[in-house]
């Protein structure tokens, strides 16, 4: 299990890695959150353990942006400030655990195993297909299939049919698929997101049943 630890205090980082490389885990420091928002960019960690009083970007807005980037690595924040409004501010910010210092490393080792288990079942299974109604959509393999057959899809058709999965039965703005499919540079005058929206209606709409929802005035929805 790969570990990162963002922790500025050397004593208690010391401590941690001490213990959980004794319990097998490998665990890697940052000990800024500027330093940590680089390592998880550009790695892939089974849990995060942070503190909230950090130089520079502190808990609370590291933790906001890495959910804001969809990403669902399990965050515990190990922190000396027990006060409620702490607790409630860390986890409404996207942390799943919280764990007030000092604690007992039996405990932490717990957390760990228990936090980590449970996002493997919520999320990593989960995220591997996408269904909606007949439409099948494979991200390991870029496979998109409907009643077993399967839908040949350029990469921006499949890329724009992703987001619409993700926000399934949500209305989305051309503004946000424009973003989201063709980057925020595009030009916003631009009508490419409905000549795409098009493109893949033709390829997976059926007579008995329409994927996706023109919302007059707003934008779409793609529809279970």
């Amino acid at each position: 299990m790969n570990i990162l630890l963002i922790e500025d205090d050397k004593r208690i980082s010391d401590f941690v890695i001490k213990g959980l490389e004794e319990n097998g885990f490998s665990v890697t420091l940052a000990v800024t959150g500027e330093i940590a928002r680089e390592m998880i960019s550009e790695n892939e960690w089974d849990i995060i353990l942070m503190d909230i009083m950090l130089p520079g970007i502190d808990g609370i807005q590291l933790t906001k942006l890495i959910r804001f980037k969809k990403n669902h690595t399990p965050i515990l924040v190990l922190s000396a400030l027990d006060d409620a409004d702490d607790k409630v501010s860390a986890l409404d910010s996207g942390a799943d655990d919280y764990l007030v210092k000092p604690f007992h490393f039996k405990e932490l080792i717990s957390r760990i195993n228990a936090l980590t288990r449970r996002t493997k079942f919520n999320y990593k299974e989960k995220e591997q297909v996408y269904v909606c109604h007949n439409l099948t959509v494979n991200l390991d393999e870029h496979s998109v299939f409907q009643e077993e057959q399967p839908i040949d899809l350029s990469p921006r058709e499949y890329k724009l049919l992703l987001f619409l999965l993700e926000n399934k039965n949500k209305v989305v703005s051309r503004t946000q698929l424009l973003n989201a499919v063709w980057g925020i540079n595009y030009d916003n005058n631009t009508n490419v997101v409905d000549v795409y929206i098009s493109y893949l209606r033709n390829k997976i709409d059926e007579n008995q049943h329409k994927f996706i929802h023109t919302i007059k005035g707003t934008g779409y929805m793609l529809k279970e």
